[in-house]
């Protein structure tokens, strides 16, 4: 459910409060997720470049770790941007607003897709949501059979699907504060759970049990916790080429020479098949601004305009070049005109 509230006056008013007490700042402080990073930062270093303003700071913090810092507050020591790799939950929601976060810009700036990626040194690898989500969950159905959970038994991927290699499971993803692990465990491993009927049926009479199943990840070594740091990610594929590593689409385009994305559900991942909806694990990626910070802290307004520029996340924008999908031109329009007006919710709630 969703709220238009109109309280910029009185937000201004409780900013020009806490600023009258802090050092002020003449720069937009930005955090957030690890894969909206590079992103972020080619606009702020253009925005820097091009403009009065001073090149926008832009933190990788991972999405669970942005919005903690994010939503702590109205004024000048709290962030004014976060940047998201998946949408804003209620929690969060509900937490920016016990600390007076409550107008908020919501900004979709195009769409990733999460490759999983291996070692250009090692055999290129065609996976399933099945696949992935018994080689990386907790608890699997009993392959003996039956409406029943076992603790994960398998240990090499030809043991989860003949048609792999003899190969230790071991992949490398990122933690749960990780926006990317949030849409992994949703889109892949949920994709892959729905594949037993009776799992799937579970959701509708028991979705606490259901997403328990589903989403948690098993630790026992064969999921292994590489941090916020993509890059990393991808280092250590170099060095170890039995991996694999979870990461977003655009790490994967831009380090080519030394990885190669699996093929999901028989797509790769391609800037053409996310763009057109066929690779199965893609999703869109957010801004979210605090509407009280606009005005008080320099160049908000304009740095936000720089980003929904055609020039920068338009279909021939330099966005692109470093792995970003533009939305369609409808939806970049609609959220452009989101910018210009200033259009702002309270959300108690999403679904």
């Amino acid at each position: 459910m969703t709220r238009n509230i109109s309280i910029c006056a009185v937000m201004c008013f409780v900013f020009a409060a806490h600023a009258s007490a802090q050092t002020t700042r003449d720069f937009i402080s930005i955090v957030g997720s690890s894969t909206v990073y590079p992103f972020a930062t080619v606009v702020a270093e253009t925005f820097g470049k091009t403009t009065r303003f001073k090149t926008p700071k832009v933190e990788s913090t991972g999405t669970g770790g942005g919005f903690k810092l994010f939503c702590g507050g109205i004024g000048v020591k709290y962030p004014d941007i976060i940047d998201s790799s998946r949408a804003i939950k209620p929690s969060e929601i509900d937490a920016c607003a016990a600390n007076g976060v409550l107008e908020m810009i919501e900004v979709k700036i195009g769409y990733d897709g999460i490759a999983i990626g291996g070692s250009k040194k090692a055999p290129q690898l065609a996976l399933s949501r099945k696949d992935l989500f018994l080689a990386l969950a907790k608890h699997i159905p009993d392959p003996a059979g039956g409406a029943n959970l076992i603790a994960n038994p398998y240990r090499t991927w030809k043991a989860v699907n003949s048609d792999l290699p003899e190969v230790a499971i071991e992949v490398l993803g990122p933690p749960p504060t990780s926006g990317t692990r949030d849409a992994f465990v949703e889109l892949a491993m949920e994709g892959g759970c729905d594949q037993f009927d009776w799992i799937a049926a579970m959701k509708k009479t028991d979705e606490q049990r259901y997403k328990s199943v589903c989403h948690t990840i098993r630790e026992d070594g064969a999921y292994i916790e590489a941090g916020e740091n993509d890059n990393l990610i991808v280092q250590k594929l170099e060095t170890n080429p039995s991996a694999l590593g979870i990461f977003g689409f655009s790490f994967l385009d831009q380090n080519t020479d030394k990885v190669q994305g699996a093929a999901v559900d028989g797509v790769a991942p391609t800037f053409e098949t996310i763009a057109d909806g066929n690779y199965p694990i893609s999703r869109p990626l957010f801004l979210y601004v605090k509407k009280a910070h606009i005005g008080m802290i320099p160049g908000i307004a304009e740095f936000l305009n720089e980003f929904s520029s055609e020039k920068a996340w338009g279909e021939d924008g330099y966005l692109s070049d470093k792995g970003l999908i533009p939305m369609p031109e409808e939806e970049r329009i609609y959220f452009a005109e989101n910018i210009r007006q200033l259009r702002t919710n309270l959300l108690s709630s999403k679904d």
